[in-house]
């Protein structure tokens, strides 16, 4: 399970073309650990969600490799160790991958046909 510091929801979708609307491939978990003396910032791109959950505090979500990440609701947004990520995906694949709203009800997110 991974617990961290920072994440935010990115909405990947295909090129859009002349007569059809961008498909959407995933949704995925981009988080981010802030570093310490010893250790560096981290990052993660997950597998793509497959499941969300929600308690008080919290939302869990479950990716395609099984792997849950425990994301506090307090800490949406990107970080230092995920600055650099975020910029790079938006160079490398324009108009393909969005950052989704902190409001948005994640437990749709699977509704969606992905």
């Amino acid at each position: 399970m991974n617990y961290p510091n920072s994440w935010v929801i990115l909405k990947i979708t295909g090129p859009e073309t002349e007569n059809k609307d961008p498909t959407v491939y995933a949704y995925k978990v981009l988080a981010g650990w802030s570093g310490s003396y010893l250790n560096g910032t981290s990052w993660q791109l997950n597998s793509g969600i497959v499941d969300v959950e929600e308690d008080k505090e919290h939302f869990l979500f479950s990716s395609h490799s099984g792997s849950v990440y425990i994301c506090h609701k307090d800490t949406y947004g990107i970080s230092m160790a995920t600055a650099e990520v975020w910029d790079t995906l938006q160079t490398r694949y324009p108009g393909q991958v969005e950052l989704m709203p902190e409001n948005t009800d994640w437990s749709k997110l699977i509704m969606e046909k992905v």
